[in-house]
């Protein structure tokens, strides 16, 4: 219940701010109540304005920094604070700091939902923390403004200019005209092609040029889809003439990848322009299958046994009927591509309870200024997990 000191929504509390948490706030208290603070930094002492109460704890913001964290820094984006854009959840956080952020998250949910007691460190990737998102959605208000949805909300922030988003994305005349749409869809791609809306983009990534939607998924830091591919590579290790299933494949970077070195690919892919693009941009690669259907549902006519697996879930995760599938197909390894901390943890706990193990553990900052992060997670049956 909320503590009788607690009266509701614009509330003012002051508070001691403890460990961050997933989701982009940090954990403090309040007369015994959890207190999921934004806008603010472990071991601060912040004046926090409640904005939603809930039966067993409150969200707040921090608008009043009473003493401040080391690792504070001024946030170059005038939209991110309270009551503004809820995009970016760190830019008050300097670079290692938002790094540490992320690894004790990825920690914290490993060690609570799977048993997993291990060390990771978030590796920066290139470019730096501003211009690097090479793809941006627009919300569009009833005014017929563009801009950026506020935190857990639906309200739109009119803004003049989005710090995080590519070079080739602010330059474009998004923000400074009216829109009949609900939203606006802006790509500036690795090749140097800029699309708002419908149409298609080339993008670079693994030795290859690739032509996709607008609207198909791709990493939205220009780095990221390489490194991920590395990252798979590197802890697979895939040896010419394997067999291998790229699982919620989308467009085929794994499957390309893995190709390349000799595998032979089923990708798997339920979203039909993804699929669809997928199979013109392999259509070069004779040992690469393209199936269009869920995963969990085409999981039992694929051939089996196979040797390897990449695993790339939306954000919320394969789910037991996956992991149980690809455990049942008896791989010798699989490789876990992660943007959600808490969906990677719970499904690492379902492997380990049929045994696998969570052998390394790779996470790299693809966003830079958010709370998000992604992790490649090498998986093994029997296998003996890293200790801290």
């Amino acid at each position: 219940m909320v503590p009788p000191s607690v009266t509701g929504v614009g509330e003012r509390l002051e508070l001691t701010v403890g460990p961050p948490a997933h989701g982009g706030h940090c954990v403090a208290r309040s007369d015994g109540m959890v207190v999921f603070v934004r806008h603010a930094l472990p071991g601060e002492r912040v004046v926090a304005e409640v904005t939603e109460v809930h039966r067993g704890y409150l969200r707040a913001d921090a608008v009043r920094v009473l003493e401040a964290s080391a690792d504070r820094v001024p946030a170059p984006c005038p939209y991110a604070r309270p009551d503004g854009c809820g995009g970016c959840d760190l830019q008050h956080a300097a670079p290692a700091a938002q790094r540490a952020w992320k690894a004790a998250v990825v920690r914290e949910q490993l060690a609570r939902l799977a048993g997993v007691d291990t060390d990771v460190a978030v590796r920066a990737l290139p470019g730096g923390l501003l211009g690097w998102r090479s793809r941006v959605r627009y919300t569009v208000d009833a005014a017929g403004r563009a801009g950026l949805l506020k935190h857990r909300s639906h309200e739109v922030v009119p803004v003049d200019r989005c710090l995080i988003a590519h070079p080739a994305i602010q330059a474009l005349p998004v923000l400074a005209q009216t829109w009949a749409e609900d939203s606006v869809s802006t790509v500036a791609s690795s090749a140097g092609d800029v699309a708002v809306g419908q149409g298609t983009v080339r993008e670079r990534a693994v030795g290859r040029e690739w032509t996709l939607p607008v609207d198909v998924f791709w990493q939205v830091h220009p780095d990221a889809a390489d490194v991920l591919a590395r990252a798979v590579l590197d802890l697979l290790a895939p040896r010419p003439g394997e067999t291998a299933w790229d699982l919620y494949g989308g467009a085929g970077l794994f499957a390309a990848a893995l190709a390349s070195a000799g595998a032979r690919v089923t990708l798997v892919e339920s979203v039909p322009p993804a699929a669809a693009a997928a199979r013109f941009n392999l259509a070069d690669l004779p040992d690469v299958e393209v199936v269009e259907a869920r995963v969990e549902r085409v999981l039992r006519r694929l051939a089996r046994p196979v040797d390897l697996v990449v695993l790339d879930p939306p954000r919320s995760g394969a789910g037991a009927g996956v992991v149980r599938a690809v455990v049942a197909a008896q791989p010798r390894a699989v490789a876990y591509v992660a943007c959600d901390p808490a969906a990677f943890a719970r499904d690492v706990g379902i492997f380990r309870e049929v045994g696998w193990r969570l052998v390394e553990l790779r996470a790299y900052d693809c966003f830079p200024m958010t709370h998000h992060v992604e992790c490649v997670g090498l998986l093994t049956p029997g296998g003996v997990e890293p200790r801290r």
